[in-house]
């Protein structure tokens, strides 16, 4: 017996292939599309802003772009980022030819609570190493940091909690998420498909120090691990959401902390070392609840469409199983069924003519000696049912009566018309002139009288 075919069980980095149309170039083209895509996006936000600053009369520096000062600029530039999330999600259903929300997770969505339980764990451990590089002492010929005040701080503040998220989130989209399916539809091991991704991740921030590149590598690789191992980006987006959250609220802290150019990539090696051991504590972290709360890792890929068998080719098919089909003499299925007649077909039943019949009507017995024809034959008279009493004895006939049911005696005169014992008396002979039966059909055919 043939056994059920199972789905083959993708991991997240697989998901590419999930979807029934799957081509091989489809995520070559996607890959493609999305540059092109976000490099138009990117454009005409740039030339909305300008648009916008110089209805506002904001000024211009020496390359022509508006001056919108830290905040404004930081705001603009975290937007021009998050606008690669509705792009690549567009691109993932159109292109892709399978639901955008897998790019999210194995469940095709995004799994809000287990998020927020990733953003509580990584909150107060990034928050300690964060803190940790305070206590690092400062490059020599650096100004002192000034307080920017509560007014100025909570305006940045707010813009952050808003912004920074979605910047994260996108950059986690577009590395861990399409960069790392796109890899996996070609490579089952999920380092093959994550390493790429962690090297264009560092380069993406630009080069600085190669310790910050190693950072960034680190950090991508770290995010790649936690994506696959949890099926989905919520522990990453977590992570980077709360380390850049973190960053730019000490750099909104600090007067004009937002306009400066350094990035991650340009760390010393004293940083980097906090940093690397904030990520890997909040890595064993989430392993740990990795330990205690179940997560679906895998979604079944696509099985092929079912095939009829060979020998039943001739059948048609509804959901996998054959359909029978009408012959001569059945309805079709749902047709009301009506009741068999015989060879005349559908209708009310009616009995066939036989011999001695004259046409379709029932057939009728014809009479046979000694018995009347059926239009002159009277009915049988009823007899009254017995009067219930004593049981007369049957009635003896007197001495000397001839009794019609007595056997004569041997050698005693027979009356006439009464056959001897053991003799079988012929059937009587019509009178003269008297009409004979018809004959029977079959006695026609082989003169045998089958009466």
């Amino acid at each position: 017996m043939t056994q059920p075919q199972l789905a083959e069980q993708l991991p997240y980095h697989r998901l590419a292939r999930l979807s029934p149309r799957y081509r091989w170039w489809r995520p070559l083209l996607g890959t493609l599309v999305v540059a092109v895509a976000y490099l138009i996006t990117v454009i005409v936000l740039m030339v909305f802003a300008a648009a916008l600053a110089a209805h506002l009369g904001y000024s211009e520096d020496a390359d022509g772009w508006p001056e919108f000062g830290p905040v404004a600029g930081t705001a603009v530039d975290l937007l021009t980022i998050a606008a690669g999330i509705p792009v690549l999600l567009l691109v993932v259903r159109w292109t892709g030819a399978r639901p955008a929300g897998t790019v999210s997770s194995v469940t095709g969505r995004l799994r809000w609570r287990w998020l927020a339980l990733c953003l509580l764990t990584a909150a107060p451990i990034l928050a300690l190493a964060m803190g940790g590089m305070f206590l690092l002492p400062a490059d020599a010929g650096e100004p002192d940091s000034q307080w920017a005040g509560w007014a100025a701080f909570g305006r940045a503040l707010a813009m952050l909690v808003v912004l920074v998220p979605l910047q994260a989130a996108a950059e986690e989209y577009v590395f861990r998420g399409w960069l790392a399916q796109a890899a996996g539809a070609f490579l089952r091991s999920p380092w093959a498909a994550f390493l790429p991704q962690a090297v264009l991740f560092a380069a993406a921030h630009g080069w600085g120090t190669p310790w910050g590149f190693a950072d960034l590598v680190v950090f991508g690789v770290a995010g790649g691990w936690l994506t696959w191992r949890t099926g989905g980006l919520e522990a990453s987006i977590a992570l980077h959401a709360v380390n850049n959250l973190l960053a730019f609220g000490i750099s909104a802290a600090v007067v004009d902390g937002l306009s400066s150019d350094e990035t991650a990539a340009d760390a010393n090696w004293q940083v980097v070392a906090l940093d690397v051991l904030g990520i890997a504590l909040y890595t064993a972290a989430v392993a740990w609840w990795l330990r205690r709360r179940r997560l679906e890792r895998t979604a079944p890929a696509p099985l092929p469409p079912v095939q009829p068998p060979a020998f039943a080719t001739a059948y048609a098919y509804g959901n996998g199983v054959p359909v029978p089909q009408p012959w001569p003499g059945r309805p079709a299925a749902g047709a009301p069924a009506q009741p068999w007649t015989g060879p005349g077909g559908w209708g009310p039943a009616v009995a066939p003519p036989w011999a001695g019949s004259g046409g379709q009507s029932p057939a009728v017995v014809p009479p046979w000696p000694g018995q009347p024809a059926p239009a002159t034959a009277a009915p049988a008279p009823a007899t009254a049912a017995p009067v219930p009493g004593p049981v007369s004895p049957p009635a003896v006939p007197a001495p000397g009566a001839a009794s019609p049911l007595a056997v004569p005696a041997p050698g005693a005169a027979v009356p006439p018309g009464v056959p001897a014992p053991g003799t079988v008396s012929p059937p009587a002979a019509p009178a003269p002139g008297a009409d004979l039966p018809p004959a029977a059909r079959g006695a026609e055919e082989d003169g045998a009288d089958r009466r």
